[in-house]
């Protein structure tokens, strides 16, 4: 995600809606601004989380959300890392 996506509570944000839908993952800022994120779940979950990565919370202005299809490594639990 690009855009004003840093210190907006971007990335908490989508740790508490992974949690509530059971999906796994990460999430984390870059060094050039945007933030990245990696989404394992069911497709219906998986969407949900990217649909609101494309507004962001509050004070987000999101700009541009690049998304991949990639293959499932296995992840249970969602982090937020640095």
């Amino acid at each position: 995600m690009r855009g004003r996506v840093q210190g907006v509570f971007f990335r908490d944000s989508v740790r508490r809606m992974a949690g509530s839908r059971g999906v796994g993952g990460w999430v984390r800022n870059r060094d050039d601004g945007a933030v990245e994120a990696v989404f394992e779940g069911s497709p219906e979950a998986v969407a949900s989380l990217v649909r609101f990565c494309h507004e962001g919370p509050r004070g987000a202005v999101v700009e541009q959300v690049e998304a991949y299809d990639e293959q499932p490594e296995g992840i249970r639990s969602f982090s937020v890392t640095h």
